[in-house]
């Protein structure tokens, strides 16, 4: 098993990301697994979401 991680500012850049992965993954996908955190400093807020592929 191997595994690829991905993090990103917005849903819009990891699925682009994502999605550009599997399109050339040769080997089985197993799971994905994803997040989202948020900060908050001063009056901004900060988003990561992140995923985690597992595949052969």
């Amino acid at each position: 098993m191997k595994v690829k991680c991905f993090d990103e500012n917005t849903e819009i850049e990891l699925e682009m990301k994502l999605n550009a992965f599997l399109d050339n993954l040769e080997g089985e996908l197993i799971d994905i697994k994803f997040q989202v955190a948020i900060g908050i400093q001063g009056e901004d807020q900060i988003y990561c979401f992140s995923a985690l592929v597992m595949y052969t």
